[in-house]
């Protein structure tokens, strides 16, 4: 009688993964006692960080940020940016949703990172014979900002990040490119 051995691949650790694991522990644990929230909402530019002759896009989105300890800040956002790419055949619209944490050693001054989830359209040109493709995937994000208050309940937050994805695929030549990008936004923090 033969055995047969069942080959089973080991998993394969990813760490972006477990950072936004261990991120999300930490914001669930933390949101609850989280003080002096903040709603910001914000518009600013992006632009991929590899690809120079792509241009500077208008980027929007709305962040709540809360105070966890003196000295820590815990941020959820959504936003929606698009990029143009391949000579306008292609259109890459996104909508990330991410969680940050932000070390604030002065309270007008802050930096950190976090993860993000990124829900990517990649929209064809309607010359071409491709249906559009939407993809979820996970990036990290580091990154940092300057509070300028304005009175006891408002405050003008400039934000600067650079965004992690990876390689993204497309149905069109090169069929890969760096989806990395830098974001900049200019917000209006309403403290409660």
């Amino acid at each position: 009688m033969k055995t047969i051995r069942i080959h089973h691949p080991r998993p394969h650790f990813h760490p972006t993964i477990a950072i936004g694991a261990l991120l999300g522990c930490v914001l669930l644990v933390c949101a609850p006692i989280a003080q002096a929230t903040e709603i910001i909402p914000s518009v600013g530019i992006t632009k991929s960080a590899h690809d120079s002759n792509a241009d500077a896009e208008l980027y929007g989105g709305v962040a709540f940020r809360g105070n966890i300890l003196p000295m820590l800040k815990s941020e959820v956002g959504v936003a929606y940016r698009h990029e143009s790419r391949l000579d306008g055949n292609l259109e890459v619209r996104q909508w990330p949703v991410t969680a940050s944490l932000w070390l604030a050693p002065i309270p007008a001054v802050y930096a950190g990172g976090g993860v993000g989830w990124y829900h990517t359209t990649l929209d064809y040109s309607s010359t071409l014979p491709l249906a559009d493709e939407t993809h979820q995937r996970f990036g990290v994000h580091l990154g940092g900002g300057v509070d300028v208050p304005l009175g006891p309940s408002a405050a003008v937050d400039l934000n600067g990040r650079y965004v992690y994805l990876g390689n993204q695929t497309s149905q069109l030549p090169p069929s890969q490119w760096d989806a990395d990008y830098w974001t900049t936004t200019l917000g209006l923090a309403f403290k409660f």
